[in-house]
């Protein structure tokens, strides 16, 4: 789908040639002259539109209007959680129509925050999958362009920043949505091999001879009941000099969760599928990257297995010994994402990084506490915190900040080893969190637990794609920060 920005009265909205205009008004709209404004007009003073959120009429083939199609939205004072939601619902419409093109005009001011939301409420509201189908649905909407009234600088780059951010959340969302033996590691890390061939960054992927060498005892042991070799992927993208210390991003790759020993109940397994939804936003994160090309440093890391029952598998009370020499009791088979992110964790320390940041769907005690609106988001650094607040904010796809205090370290004692991968059901992703902050203390540090964000279920399951966006805006405002 292309998206182009144009600068666009209402009365050079009308004259447009385009398959369905759609029209965002705002509370504080004030009518021109021009053939729309007098439709809205018309149509508020008779009380069949109101710019309050969520209202909506249709017309057609309109007098002075070239598009046959036109849809008035409102967007009540027009914030970005506004836009977004009335553009969503207006893609709703055409995700089943025959539209190919279409044409949405701000009557009004536009911010570089709106611009923002009406594109990615169209990438999601005209989002289809279609990979393993055998007749696949093609996206009819092609070609989707925004109009403003003015657009300076910072908009522009906003607009710019937005495509991207979809193309990145999209990438994500194909590899997340496909069945586990269509995104097996191997396939994960040829994905990998051929983003980063055609995007001209560095790519890595190490087998288990390698992993072995490195001595990541604690990630081999999740992957030995599969008959899947495990995967870990290392990519590079240098966009700043090589004394610029990179941030790291850390994905877990478990592409298909069983539980193992410790099986899940059968009901809703077939989601864990979407247990890789960490590496699938690393993916998409490089994704977006090559196409905006900022000046910053970027490494990724995905540990890549399944998690199976086999007669190889760890068992309860293994005792496994991680890179980092530490051993671990695993306590429980199927908290399985922090004992391949741990060992990616000390990896991650030869890079001299100046923040790393691991996403993982970890834990179903993050979905009790946060639900599926906000991502579970811990860090060691203030600063840190504050700014993935503050993108994922921008970007909306919202995070918030949950304690890292010492004392719920304290679950995690173990007779036996070093630590035990797991404690009690009480502040299970605070807990979580601790296991893996063991790993960490070697530089800035923070972890989003998407759980509950990575993707749907019910009859909209599928992928969300999300963190791309918050992790994106994240190393963008990183670009920013450097250049100061």
């Amino acid at each position: 789908m292309n998206f182009e920005l144009k600068t666009l009265s209402l009365a050079a909205a009308a004259k447009s040639s385009t398959d369905t205009l759609i029209v965002l008004i705002s509370e504080s709209f004030q009518a021109g002259k021009d053939p729309l404004s007098e439709l809205i007009d018309k149509a508020t003073k008779a009380k069949d539109f109101s710019a309050k959120a969520g209202k909506s009429l249709q017309a057609y083939a309109i007098a002075g209007v070239g598009a046959a199609k036109i849809v008035l939205v409102g967007v009540a004072q027009g914030k970005p959680a506004d836009v977004k939601s009335a553009v969503a619902g207006a893609m709703a419409g055409l995700k089943s129509a025959e539209t190919a093109k279409t044409l949405i005009v701000f009557a009004g001011a536009a911010s570089a925050d709106t611009l923002q939301a009406a594109v990615l409420a169209v990438a999601e509201g005209t989002y289809v999958y279609g990979t393993t189908l055998s007749t696949p649905k093609a996206r009819k909407l092609t070609q989707v362009t925004l109009g403003v009234a003015s657009a300076n600088q910072a908009m522009k780059d906003t607009f710019a920043a937005s495509v991207a951010m979809v193309q990145g959340i999209e990438f994500a969302k194909e590899w997340a949505n496909r069945p586990a033996n269509h995104a097996t590691p191997t396939l994960l890390g040829k994905a990998a091999q051929g983003l980063a061939k055609s995007a001209g960054f560095s790519c890595e992927v190490l087998g288990p001879k390698e992993v072995a060498k490195l001595g990541m005892g604690s990630f081999m042991s999740v992957a030995k009941g599969s008959a899947e070799p495990l995967r870990f992927i290392v990519l590079k993208y240098q966009g700043a000099t090589k004394s610029d210390a990179p941030v790291v991003l850390v994905g877990k790759g478990i592409t298909f969760d069983t539980g193992g020993i410790s099986i899940k109940p059968a009901a809703e397994m077939d989601e864990m599928k979407f247990d890789m939804g960490g590496a699938a936003s690393v993916l998409g994160v490089f994704k977006s990257l090559t196409v905006l090309k900022p000046k910053i440093n970027v490494v990724g890391l995905i540990p890549a297995c399944e998690n199976m029952p086999d007669g190889l598998a760890v068992k309860p009370g293994d005792v496994v010994t991680s890179m980092s020499g530490q051993t671990i009791e695993i306590l429980n088979t199927d908290a399985e994402g922090r004992l391949i992110l741990c060992d990616a964790l000390t990896y991650a320390e030869r890079f001299k990084p100046k923040a790393v940041i691991d996403i993982a769907t970890l834990t179903g005690a993050c979905v009790i506490a946060l639900g599926a609106i906000r991502s579970g988001m811990f860090a060691t650094e203030d600063d840190l915190a504050e700014a993935l607040l503050k993108a994922g904010n921008e970007a909306m796809d919202l995070c918030w900040r949950m304690p890292l205090d010492d004392d719920y370290a304290d679950a995690l004692k173990s007779n036996f080893a070093d630590v035990a991968n797991v404690g009690g059901r009480a502040g299970g992703a605070i807990t979580a969190a601790k296991f893996l902050h063991r790993f960490a203390k070697k530089y800035p540090w923070a972890h989003l637990d998407i759980a509950g964000t990575a993707w749907k279920g019910g009859a909209a399951k599928g992928a969300t794609g999300r963190p791309v966006g918050l992790l994106l805006q994240y190393l963008l405002s990183q670009q920013i920060a450097g250049k100061k």
